[in-house]
């Protein structure tokens, strides 16, 4: 029974993030927080670390021995530059 619950509970945790991930348009507070937009204030440390962390799952690895250091690096910023042009378009 316990083994039953368990995998219901999951199953539906497994439902509503995939649901929520499949959502293709980001708010307009989403779009301001994007990585690489340009702030009018100063920028946090939470911004930063979103960055840092969007940078890091688009493939910018800083810690790789012999990693080309700037293109690796701009490929990421490019491919997050791209991913905001499709998530916030109509914004």
């Amino acid at each position: 029974m316990k083994t039953t619950l368990k995998l219901l509970v999951l199953s539906q945790l497994l439902i509503v993030s995939t649901a929520s991930m499949a959502e293709g348009t980001l708010t307009a507070q989403q779009c301001n927080d994007y990585p690489f937009v340009h702030t009018q204030g100063p920028v946090t440390h939470a911004q930063v670390m979103n960055e840092l962390y969007e940078l890091e799952a688009a493939g910018y690895d800083a810690s790789a021995p012999n990693a080309p250091y700037p293109d690796n690096l701009n490929d990421a910023q490019n491919r997050l530059s791209a991913e905001y042009a499709r998530d916030c378009k109509a914004q």
